[in-house]
């Protein structure tokens, strides 16, 4: 096993803490990298951090991003500045929720014109390695547990 498998394998654990109104703080458990406060836009929230809409829409962008620089880079091709652009669409279903329905990632990395040939096999290849826009597409298992907790205390947040 390589090291890089050795570390996707692993299975990970984001801890969200309830800040206040629909503020929270996700703590990815990785050293040395700050909570991410999230919000819900205003009117819900205070629009104070992305919501989970903008951190699933980015996360599909950077995996994509990241796959094709991988594979860009294992060809010895220089990237000089990569610009990834996410645009996702919301529309209600016919329930009347509120879903993701499309998300289009334009990537653009900035690479000489002799290397151009070079970049043609990883185009073919680089979006089977993105683990998240894979995983989104072919709809990923959740499983939901919910614990309620019993307290006496009066609400310390307000919502």
């Amino acid at each position: 096993m390589t090291r890089l498998s050795a570390v996707h394998d692993q299975p990970f654990q984001i801890e969200l803490t309830l800040q206040d109104g629909y503020r929270m703080t996700a703590d990815f458990g990785l050293p040395g990298v700050p909570p991410l406060v999230m919000d819900e836009p205003v009117p819900l929230g205070e629009g104070e951090g992305p919501n989970a809409a903008r951190v699933l829409a980015t996360a599909v962008g950077h995996c994509l991003s990241a796959s094709l620089l991988f594979c860009l880079r294992k060809a010895h091709v220089e990237v000089q500045d990569m610009r990834t652009t996410v645009s996702a669409t919301l529309a209600r279903n016919e329930r009347g929720r509120l879903r993701i329905t499309d998300v289009r990632v334009q990537i653009v990395p900035v690479v000489t014109a002799d290397q151009r040939d070079r970049t043609a096999r990883c185009l073919e290849l680089f979006e089977d390695f993105c683990l998240v826009s894979r995983s989104v597409e072919s709809g990923i298992a959740i499983t939901t547990e919910v614990t309620p907790r019993v307290t006496d205390a009066a609400p310390a947040v307000s919502g």
